[in-house]
């Protein structure tokens, strides 16, 4: 048995969050290793749906260690707020199920100020971020001046960290024409939220390291999707981490060793929110249909989600890129009854053909997709749960994405329901 890594292979919302959900009750321990509160992952059990943004997905799923790890930027209010909601729903969450690593730093409200500042100040050319302040954090972590968890400990560090960050946002904040911060209200508004968060907190490295030595099988959760990686991605309309499974071991503290077998997670069309290049877009009657079906709107923001057929040539980049060992599919009941299906096999650029998104922004908005195109399916193939009770098109259609991902497809959703999914390989497995 190995540990398994869970990243998304698309621009994000592939469905990661049930399929976690689903495989955590093999696991013992399951982490975040990236991201923020910007991430949106929908869980739908017995007719109960949950919303997480920053706790793991394998909390809802009793006698299972979350771990928040230390690749993870922390809005310590947001996280509070989580757990009330979910322990509403009858999901317990104690010091007990949920650890946070000690160096993860946080996201403060001069953050979310900044980062929506900016966007502002952008006009036309926004990047598209959730203006939660995710970025700015990172940027503070990079810059060696970020707050973690741990300072929350050390009142004395914290004050005297928070004068220097504050002086440094404050300079920005008022050339942005935006609302500057008082030191003292603010490292009272953190003191104050303090003792809640504290005893959640603990040495997560070594907890990891320690639980691989008595044989617990851990499942390490990513956020986002590949096409969103800092340095993989769609530059600059990317989020602020490495998306791929490349960074579960530094995101978590463990050797990279450990982090198993990936799994990559994929729609079988093609969604995006926000701006930046998308050649499968359909802007026309099929993205329509596609986004209403599938109820194409952002977990956490309501955004409404671009809609396209699938990609086959970016999904293809991902499994490369991440090192993907399996895929697994999700949404395909949303393609039941359609006359007829496409997939993109490769990019037209000028008079080239190209297997490959390039890096250029210019080269990226200029890409036309060469699509192959495949007989729909009549019925439903919502709540399958065998593969045999597949329609014959679905199989061929699974099957020509397996050839044009170089990835198999190990795993299969037909529904948003926990147990709606068919796995064709154990990922866990030898």
């Amino acid at each position: 048995m190995k540990n398994v890594t869970v990243v998304g292979a698309q621009w994000g919302d592939e469905g990661k969050g049930k399929i976690v959900d689903w495989l955590s009750y093999r696991a013992d321990i399951v982490v975040r290793f990236q991201g923020g509160h910007n991430a949106g992952h929908t869980l739908v059990i017995d007719g109960t749906e949950y919303k997480l943004s920053l706790l793991p997905s394998g909390v809802v799923r009793p006698g299972k260690v979350s771990v928040i790890g230390n690749g993870v930027v922390v809005d310590p209010w947001h996280l509070l707020k989580e757990i009330e909601v979910v322990r509403a729903k009858g999901v317990e969450v104690s010091p007990e199920n949920l650890v946070i690593a000690e160096n993860c730093p946080l996201i403060l409200p001069i953050h979310g100020a900044l980062d929506r500042a900016r966007e502002s100040a952008r006009g036309v050319t926004k990047i598209g971020t959730t203006g939660r302040g995710i970025g700015p954090a990172y940027e503070d972590k990079i810059a060696r001046r970020a707050i973690r968890v741990c300072d929350l400990a050390e009142p004395g560090v914290l004050r005297a960290k928070l004068e220097g960050l504050l002086h440094y946002y404050n300079i920005l904040l008022a050339e942005l024409d935006a609302d500057t911060f008082n030191s003292d209200a603010l490292f009272h508004d953190i003191m104050a939220v303090a003792p809640q968060i504290l005893p959640y907190v603990g040495v997560v490295w070594k907890r990891l390291e320690d639980a691989h030595k008595d044989g617990k099988l851990i499942l390490f959760e990513g956020a986002q999707g590949a096409m969103l990686d800092i340095d993989h991605g769609t530059y600059p309309y990317v989020t602020s981490s490495n998306t791929i499974a490349a960074n579960a071991a530094t995101g978590a503290g463990i050797g990279a060793k450990l982090a198993g077998r990936v799994l990559g997670i994929c729609k079988a069309y093609t969604t995006r929110v926000g701006a930046g290049p998308f050649p499968t877009e359909d802007t026309g009657e099929i993205g329509e249909k596609l986004g209403a079906r599938g109820k194409e709107f952002g977990t956490n923001t309501g955004r409404k989600r671009r809609c396209g057929w699938l990609d086959a040539v970016l999904v293809r980049q991902a499994v490369k890129t991440g090192g993907i060992d399996g895929i697994a599919l999700t949404k395909l009941d949303i393609l039941d009854g359609f006359e007829e299906l496409k997939i993109c096999r490769a990019y037209k650029l000028g008079d080239q053909v190209i297997d490959y998104l390039p890096a250029g922004q210019e080269a990226q908005s200029m890409v036309e997709p060469i699509y192959d195109v495949c007989d729909g399916w009549e019925g439903s193939t919502q709540g399958v749960r065998s593969w045999a009770d597949l329609p014959a098109a679905a199989l061929k259609y699974i099957r020509r994405v397996e050839e044009l991902i170089e990835a198999p497809v190990i795993l299969l959703s037909t529904s948003p329901e926990r147990d709606d999914t068919i796995l064709m390989k154990d990922p866990f497995g030898d």
